[in-house]
């Protein structure tokens, strides 16, 4: 078995696959993962790929022209959950994508394809929770500051959702587990940056710096709570505690 492996980012992604359909050395004999590979297994090839932008556009206009943007953009919301099968299952997505066309995600006889479902399913109801659970500071006069820890990268999802919501306010959504962020300006659209460390570490205080509107948070929901209705059980269901570290009413 032929292994090739990259860095977990888009680009990296789709140069991998270019690669891979470029070594002709026939689908059923590669598999792709991501680096680092912890341990090499003995009877397998390994072939380490850098990213390179000339090849992922490559890729990225062979399968808007070839299959459909539709298909194009389903392969590319899927990259960003943490799955490690992702990028594996996104090279078969495309072998059948070329073979059959964009009607392919509806081919559900094909075990890959049921897998994206799963896949995106899942990336899609966490996003959708963190929109719900995400909880802003405000850190100084009209800037604030949410912090969460998803297990995928769903910045992106995110930043959709509250430019529509906060679209005159200056915020930025800190992802303390990929150190990415969204960015608002006021009256501006978003955009997403990495942080380097030194500017992950300055914004990783600001979650000290409560603002009255916590405070008050914090007040209404113990105020709100009528002891003999507390339910755990039902409240780890709809509120997962990994997801709490950053919710307001649930920090000391």
């Amino acid at each position: 078995m032929h292994i090739f492996c990259c860095e977990r980012n888009w680009e990296a992604m789709l140069t991998c696959i270019y690669e891979a359909w470029a070594s002709r050395l026939g689908h059923q004999n590669i598999r792709m993962e991501f680096m680092p590979i912890l341990q090499e297994t003995l009877f397998d090839e390994y072939h380490y790929v850098e990213a390179d932008p000339q090849k992922a556009i490559s890729v990225i206009d062979a399968v808007n022209q070839k299959i459909s943007p539709q298909f194009y953009y389903e392969m590319s919301f899927c990259s960003m959950a943490y799955e490690d099968d992702i990028l594996d299952n996104i090279y078969r997505m495309m072998v059948l994508g070329f073979a059959y066309g964009p009607s392919v995600i509806e081919h559900v006889q094909y075990e890959v394809v049921m897998r994206n479902r799963e896949i995106r399913k899942r990336l899609g109801g966490e996003a959708h929770h963190f929109v719900e659970f995400l909880r802003f500071h405000e850190v100084r006069k009209s800037l604030y500051i949410a912090h969460i820890e998803p297990k995928s990268r769903i910045c992106l999802s995110l930043g959709n959702a509250f430019e529509d919501r906060m679209p005159s306010e200056n915020w930025m959504i800190i992802d303390d587990v990929h150190k990415e962020a969204v960015v608002h300006p006021k009256d501006e659209h978003f955009y997403i940056q990495s942080l380097t460390d030194e500017e992950f570490s300055i914004l990783l205080q600001t979650e000290n710096e409560n603002d009255e509107f916590t405070d008050m948070w914090k007040v209404f929901f113990d105020t709100i709570a009528i002891k003999e209705r507390i339910n755990p059980d039902l409240q780890r269901n709809m509120f997962p505690i990994w997801k709490r570290k950053h919710a307001v009413e649930f920090m000391s």
